[in-house]
């Protein structure tokens, strides 16, 4: 048998495999269906004979390497003390989410299309005629705007409940976050319908809200006030719809299974997807109830919110890579 051969018959195995490892990152061999658990057993033995053939015959590098990486991470997954529910919940957070996410990517690109695409068109027209604002928000929204990026008053002082107030703030966002992303995944269940509608509907929202006050010459105050905590927030928001149109498409698309088969399967990547970008919406409530209305200079904030962009992006491009 040849190089190219043995490659092709034998790729679905090694596929399978790394799916099974995949799922091991956040959960343990406890929760796994007993005939997953001697599948994977079994794959693992005809993996590591693959990798011993494939060096014994010297027929490449790279494709020894990723055995061998598949091999590698098999037995870690398989010899690992079982961890706690802390622990477990850290590394889905540090590794399985991102290797998910990288892994279902292009939903995210969909998902990121539709929601940044409406919001940035939105932004633009609104800022350049602001008095379309009215054929998108409600006038007594306007007016609250106009009052939280108002130039400082004393009234925007610390008081002696300043610590009450923020927690109460971070509450509230929490809150207002998780239900924009929870509703962005589950009307994934509409066939993608739902969550194609939530994104949009959001998208032009947030972007005539920030063209609006952007027009208002509140630029700075606005802006310094969104850079931080946005970089979590509207990457989340994008995230969840991608989570949503994940369950939609196997709805759609279910392949050789049945449809509830398919939601099974992809459902359950879906939901972890969902998950963590609730968290980050979590994070993204905290930075904007302590941190986006401090006092501190807009410079500063600039410089913060440019660096947290690029930790959300570095931290869903390369957290969970193996060496």
């Amino acid at each position: 048998m040849n190089k190219r051969r043995f490659v092709q018959e034998r790729r679905p195995a090694w596929g399978r495999f790394e799916l099974l490892v995949n799922r091991l990152d956040t959960m343990s061999f406890s929760r796994m269906r007993s005939s997953e658990v001697s599948e994977f057993s079994r794959l693992f033995r005809e993996l590591s004979n693959d990798l011993a053939i494939i060096r014994s015959r010297e027929w490449g590098e790279d494709l020894a390497r990723y055995l061998n990486h598949l091999v590698a991470r098999g037995h870690n997954s398989f010899y690992r003390a079982p961890p706690g529910n802390l622990a477990r919940f850290t590394r889905f957070l540090a590794v399985g989410f991102p290797r998910l996410f990288r892994a279902n990517i292009g939903y995210f690109v969909v998902a990121a299309t539709l929601f940044f695409l409406p919001g940035a068109i939105s932004w633009s027209v609104i800022q350049a005629r602001p008095e379309l604002v009215a054929r998108v928000i409600p006038h007594e929204y306007l007016e609250q705007f106009d009052k939280m990026y108002a130039e400082e008053t004393e009234s925007d002082e610390p008081t002696d409940n300043f610590g009450e107030a923020r927690s109460m703030m971070a509450g509230f966002y929490v809150y207002n976050n998780v239900g924009i992303a929870l509703a962005c995944f589950a009307r994934g269940i509409l066939l993608g319908v739902g969550t194609v509608y939530t994104l949009l509907f959001n998208g032009i929202m947030i972007g005539a809200v920030g063209g609006y006050v952007v027009s208002q010459a509140d630029a700075e105050r606005f802006l310094s006030f969104v850079i931080s905590h946005g970089s979590f927030e509207l990457t989340a928001i994008a995230i969840s719809g991608a989570a949503g149109l994940m369950l939609g498409n196997a709805l759609l698309h279910p392949g050789q299974r049945t449809r509830r088969e398919a939601l099974s399967v992809r459902g359950l990547e879906a939901v972890q997807i969902a998950a963590g970008a609730a968290v980050m919406l979590v994070i993204a409530a905290l930075i904007e109830a302590f941190w986006s209305p401090s006092g501190v200079p807009a410079s500063l904030k600039y410089a913060v919110g440019s660096g947290l962009w690029l930790v959300v992006f570095l931290y869903l491009m390369l957290a969970g890579r193996e060496q």
